[in-house]
C-alpha cells in the first residue's frame, strides 16, 4: 500500500466536505417520499473515504488500527476505572498511526451517525462501537478528545432511544470524566473532528475549536440532565439541567425561545421543592431571553410569508407558556406560605406569623447570598434586566396581606397576559386552567385578609369568573372539567357563606338575624348545596342512578361532597317547620349515605376519617332532633 498523495487527499476533503453538505443542508428539501436520500448519497462518500484512509500505509513500526474494522464485532464500553488509563497509555493522538486511526473512528463515527439518522439503529450501534474501538489504544490528546466525547454522547443517545438508560448513562458518565480531565491536564483547544479532512487554509480559529469543543460538552450535560430524570434522580437531573442553561448562555449556542422555555419548565421543579429563589431567577431569564426572539413589526404584517406568520404564533404561545409559569410560581409561594401560617381551622395563626417575621429577617438573606452565587444565568448584557425583574417578586414567603397582594398582582399581570393568548375560542382547558389558577390566587390572598366583608369579595371574584363557565360548558365533551368546577363553586359559596354568618354573628346571635342577612345566608347556602348536588348527579348512570362503587378519582370528592350536602342542609334558617322538617330529613339521609358507603366499602373509610366521625354523630343525632321537631308540629296542630 502506498502513502497518500496530496491530490488524493484534496480529493478526501473534497468528498467529506460534500458529504457534511448533504447531510446538513440538501437533507432538508428531501421529497417526503425519498426523505432519506442525501444522507444515503452522503453515506457512500463516507464509505468511499473509509475505503481510501485504508488503503494509506502505516510507517515502520506503526500499529495498524484500522485493520479489518468493518469485520469486527463492537466491544463493551470500557467501565468507567479505566477512563483515567486513556490520559496515559498508549500512543499519542498525534503520532501518524494515532492520527490515523482517529480520522478511521471519525468516519466510522459520520457513518453511525448517518445509520442512527436513517433509522438503521443496529448498524449505527455497530459503526459508533467500531469509532471506540479504534481509540481504545489512543490516549487522550488535543487531537481526539472530541472524537472521544462526540462518540459516547451518540452511544448515550442511542441507548436512551431503546430504555436502555443505565447503558446510556455509562456512555454519558464517561464522556463527563474525558472532558474534565482534559481540561484539568491540557485545556487547549482541541482539533474539531471536521479538520482530519480539512486542508490546511481552512482549519479553525482557536475560538471555534473552543466553541465547538464546548457545544459537544454542553450536549453532554443536557444528555445526562434527560437520563437522571429517567432514572427518577430529579435532584441531580435538575442540576445538570442548570448547568446546560447556564453553559448554552455563555457559550451563545442557544435558541432564545427554547432556552426560555427550558428555564421555565426548570422553574416549576424549583418552585415543588419549595426552592423560590431559584424559581425567581430561571422565570426572569426565561422572561429577558424570550424578548430576545424580536418581534415582526406590525406594519409589515400584510407582507410577511406563511412562515413568518406561523414563527410569530409560535412566539406568542411560548410566551405565553412562560406566563403561565408565572402564575404557578405566585400561587405555589401563596399557598406554601398558607400552609406554614394556618391554624387547626384553617386562619391565620398570627402569634406564629410574628415568631416567623421575627426569625426570617437576616437568616434568609444571609441564606440567599450564598445560594445565588452559583445559579446565576446571563452576560453582563442580561444581568441587570433580569436582577430588574427579579426585584418585581419575592422569592420569601408572604408573611402578611401587603407582601402576598404584591405577589397576587403579579400573578395576576401573567393571568392576562396568558388569556390573551390562551382563549376560550380554540383554547378551552387552558383558558380554564388559566382561570382556574387566577381563583386559587384569590382564595390564597383572602386568607390574609383580616376584613371579613373584603375576603367576601374576593370569594365572589372567583365565582363571577368560574360560574358563568360552568353553566356554558358542553357537559358531554368536558365533564372532568365541569366536575372540578362545581366543586369549587361549591367550596367557595361554603365558604363566603360561612363568612357572612360570622359577620353576622358579630353584630347579633342568629336568632335576631334580620330578615336580609337571613336571606343572604339561605342563598349562599343552598347556592352551595346545588352546586355539590350537580357534582354528585355528574357521577350517576344516564338514567339517574347512584353507583354502587366510586371510582377512586372521584371517592374522596364524592363523600366529601355528601356529607357537605349533609350540612349545609341543616344549616338552613327556615321559619316553616314543614321546611326545616324537610332540610333536617334530606341532611339526614345524606349522612347516612356516608356511613352506610365505609360500611359497605371498608377501604374508603381512610379517605375521609373526620366527615365518617361527624356523619356517624349526626346520624345518632338528628332522629332525635326530628322527632322533636315532629312532636311540635302536631301539638301545634
Amino acid at each position: 500500500m502506498a502513502s497518500l498523495s496530496s491530490e488524493e487527499w484534496r480529493a478526501i476533503c473534497d468528498k467529506f466536505t460534500n458529504a457534511q453538505n448533504l447531510t446538513d443542508v440538501e437533507s432538508r428539501n428531501d421529497p417526503e417520499n425519498d426523505p432519506f436520500r442525501s444522507k444515503y448519497k452522503a453515506r457512500e462518500l463516507l464509505r468511499e473515504i473509509y475505503c481510501l484512509l485504508k488503503s494509506f500505509e502505516p510507517g515502520e513500526g506503526e500499529e495498524d488500527r484500522g485493520a479489518d474494522i468493518s469485520e469486527q464485532r463492537p466491544t463493551e464500553e470500557p467501565v468507567d476505572g479505566q477512563t483515567e488509563d486513556w490520559f496515559s497509555r498508549g500512543f499519542s493522538g498525534d503520532s501518524p498511526a494515532g492520527l490515523r486511526a482517529a480520522k478511521l473512528g471519525a468516519v466510522e463515527y459520520y457513518l453511525g451517525v448517518n445509520h442512527v439518522d436513517t433509522e438503521e439503529l443496529s448498524a449505527g450501534q455497530e459503526h459508533l462501537m467500531n469509532c471506540m474501538k479504534l481509540l481504545e489504544g489512543c490516549r487522550v490528546s488535543p487531537e481526539n478528545v472530541s472524537l472521544f466525547i462526540h462518540g459516547r454522547n451518540q452511544l448515550g443517545i442511542l441507548w436512551a432511544g431503546r430504555d436502555e438508560t443505565e447503558t446510556a448513562q455509562g456512555f454519558l458518565e464517561t464522556a463527563e470524566s474525558i472532558y474534565q480531565r482534559y481540561m484539568k491536564e491540557d485545556g487547549s483547544p482541541p482539533t474539531d473532528m471536521t479538520e482530519y479532512f480539512t486542508t490546511g487554509e481552512n482549519q479553525l480559529t482557536h475560538q471555534e475549536r473552543t466553541k465547538r469543543f464546548e457545544l459537544a460538552y454542553t450536549h453532554t450535560m443536557y444528555y445526562l440532565a434527560q437520563v437522571y430524570k429517567n432514572l427518577g434522580e430529579t435532584e441531580r437531573a435538575a442540576t445538570y439541567c442548570h448547568n446546560t442553561l447556564q453553559r448554552q448562555l455563555r457559550f451563545n449556542q442557544f435558541s432564545p425561545m427554547e432556552w426560555a422555555l427550558n428555564a421555565a419548565t426548570l422553574s416549576q421543579y424549583y418552585i415543588t421543592k419549595g426552592r423560590y429563589m431559584e424559581g425567581r431567577h430561571c422565570l426572569s431569564a426565561a422572561t429577558v431571553i424570550s424578548g430576545l426572539a424580536g418581534e415582526i413589526p406590525s406594519e409589515a404584517a400584510a407582507q410577511e410569508s406563511e412562515t413568518e406568520s406561523e414563527r410569530r404564533e409560535q412566539l406568542r404561545q411560548k410566551r405565553a407558556e412562560i406566563a403561565r409559569c408565572w402564575i404557578k410560581y405566585c400561587l405555589n409561594i401563596l399557598q406554601d406560605s398558607k400552609k406554614l401560617l394556618e391554624d387547626n381551622i384553617g386562619e391565620l395563626d398570627t402569634d406564629r406569623q410574628d415568631e416567623l417575621k421575627r426569625a426570617r429577617r437576616q437568616e434568609e438573606e444571609e441564606e440567599e447570598k450564598g445560594r445565588k452565587s452559583a445559579m446565576l444565568f446571563g452576560s453582563e448584557d442580561t444581568f441587570d434586566s433580569i436582577a430588574s425583574l427579579e426585584e418585581k417578586v419575592m422569592c420569601l414567603l408572604p408573611l402578611d396581606f401587603t407582601e402576598a397582594r404584591s405577589v397576587f398582582l403579579v400573578g395576576q399581570n401573567y393571568v392576562t397576559q396568558a388569556k390573551e393568548y390562551f382563549q376560550m375560542d380554540g383554547y378551552v382547558t387552558d383558558h380554564i386552567e388559566i382561570l382556574q389558577d387566577h381563583s386559587a390566587l384569590f382564595r390564597s390572598l383572602a386568607f390574609f385578609e383580616e376584613d371579613v366583608e373584603r375576603r367576601c369579595k374576593m370569594h365572589k371574584r372567583r365565582i363571577d369568573m368560574l360560574e358563568p363557565i360552568c353553566k356554558d360548558l358542553n357537559a358531554q365533551y368536558y365533564l372532568m372539567i365541569r366536575r372540578q368546577l362545581m366543586f369549587e363553586l361549591a367550596e367557595t359559596y361554603n365558604e363566603m357563606m360561612d363568612l357572612k354568618l360570622t359577620l353576622a354573628n358579630r353584630q347579633a346571635d342568629t336568632q335576631s338575624l334580620d330578615n336580609h342577612t337571613i336571606k343572604k345566608f339561605n342563598h349562599l347556602c343552598s347556592a352551595s348545596a346545588k352546586y355539590f348536588q350537580m357534582f354528585l348527579d355528574s357521577l350517576c348512570s344516564p338514567e339517574g342512578k347512584v353507583p354502587e362503587h366510586l371510582e377512586q378519582e372521584v371517592l374522596r370528592p364524592a363523600l366529601v361532597a355528601r356529607f357537605r350536602v349533609a350540612r349545609l342542609h341543616s344549616r338552613l334558617i327556615n321559619s316553616a317547620p314543614s321546611a326545616q322538617l324537610d332540610s333536617l330529613n334530606k341532611s339526614l339521609e345524606n349522612y347516612k349515605y356516608v356511613v352506610q358507603y365505609c360500611e359497605a366499602h371498608p377501604e374508603a373509610a381512610a379517605e375521609v376519617e373526620t366527615e365518617l366521625e361527624l356523619s356517624k354523630e349526626m346520624v345518632g343525632l338528628l332522629p332525635l332532633k326530628i322527632n322533636r321537631l315532629k312532636a311540635r308540629m302536631e301539638a301545634n296542630n
